[in-house]
């Protein structure tokens, strides 16, 4: 028995379906009071927009929940370990299965195995599902909940410079020539940064080259004058190639697009550290969910009547949250160039296996 990693079929089957309920009950628990409360903050500027509804409402859920999904998933497991394993311990349903024959990892490897498989669908969920969300839900926010665009490869608060000027919109749709920028605005500036002419227009197309402002309003800081010019094409330099570059948002890409965009950012010399870790962290992130079990296995072990279990539920939960914390702390410090990306995005992940093995190990076996 001591040579097999798993315990006997039933047994597995009985402990992985036990876990894989807590975790789906817990995630459905915490999603639908994190909902409530984002509706409660958010509900009052979608219904402020004339037309809007109940139907905007569900909208703005069905685009949030993904995120809260995504984001509270390995929080899930980590509740749902403490919670599967103290029932065990109190049921002494652990004790039974030490004294047939049974270690420490292989009470462990059926829970093991799930949160591996629930890495797995996180990530496939991620890369499907929650990247696109993100981005409708980013595009409709900076049209202040107005008409979602239709187009799935919106980007929102689009920021670009041409040599002193700058061009800014508030939501870009299209690829390539086909490019269409909405709620635009072209600040023309003087060497030392002043602001000599404002320009905003609700559509910029594409003019190869510059882009055409339809609609333009132009204000003259100089003089103070507005005026309204009939055909306007401003940023000649900016091509749709420097736009693709500069709109890059790791939160709305997926891992096989962002991979290529990093590739590009590299081809012209540009930095790509804060890239490179989010992409490193597409991995690590979902695989968070398989360090849970052995990070609250502290609770699964020791005699419940002993009256440390809820001890041990404690110094397991404040493992897995200490993860998260180092895990951004780590994220945040490869963003701006302080860890090197692989490090920033894997290090807190090797690091609590090591500290996972080492209690289980030094306690248990």
């Amino acid at each position: 028995m001591q040579l097999d990693f798993f315990p006997s079929r039933t047994l597995t089957i009985y402990l992985a379906k036990m876990f894989i309920v807590r975790i789906i009950a817990v995630l459905v628990m915490l999603v639908l009071v994190l909902m409530m409360l984002d509706l409660l903050s958010t509900s009052g500027d979608i219904l402020a927009v004339e037309g809007n509804g109940q139907a905007q409402l569900l909208t703005y859920a069905s685009l949030r929940i993904p995120q809260l999904v995504s984001r509270f998933l390995p929080y899930s497991v980590l509740l749902a370990t403490l919670i599967t394993l103290v029932t065990l311990n109190q049921n002494s349903e652990v004790i039974s299965m030490k004294a047939a024959g049974l270690s420490a990892h292989q009470v462990l490897a059926p829970l093991l195995l799930t949160a591996a498989l629930v890495s797995v669908v996180s990530f496939v969920f991620n890369e499907r599902v929650v990247t696109r969300s993100t981005a409708t839900l980013k595009t409709w926010d900076a049209a202040e909940y107005g008409v979602i665009p239709e187009d799935s490869g919106v980007r929102a608060n689009v920021y670009l410079t041409d040599g002193d000027s700058v061009l800014s919109a508030a939501s870009l749709t299209g690829s390539r020539d086909t490019i269409r920028m909405r709620d635009v605005t072209w600040y023309e500036r003087s060497e030392t940064g002043m602001i000599l002419t404002q320009v905003r227009a609700p559509i910029a197309t594409y003019a190869a080259p510059g882009w055409k402002l339809e609609q333009a309003v132009q204000f003259d800081v100089g003089t103070a004058q507005s005026s309204e010019p009939s055909d306007m094409t401003v940023g000649q330099s900016l091509t749709p190639d420097d736009i693709e570059l500069d709109i890059v948002d790791p939160d709305t890409k997926p891992f096989w697009e962002l991979s290529e965009s990093i590739e590009a950012y590299e081809a012209v010399g540009r930095r790509t550290a804060e890239l490179r870790a989010k992409w490193w962290h597409k991995l690590s992130g979902p695989l968070s969910a398989f360090l849970m079990p052995l990070l609250g296995a502290v609770a699964a072990f020791g005699l419940a009547r002993s009256g440390q279990l809820f001890v041990r539920a404690i110094i397991g939960m404040a493992l897995g949250f200490a993860y998260f914390v180092i895990d951004n702390a780590a994220l945040a410090m490869g963003s701006f160039g302080g860890y090197p990306p692989f490090l920033a995005a894997w290090a807190p992940f090797f690091l609590f296996l090591l500290v996972g093995e080492t209690v289980l190990i030094r306690t248990e076996e």
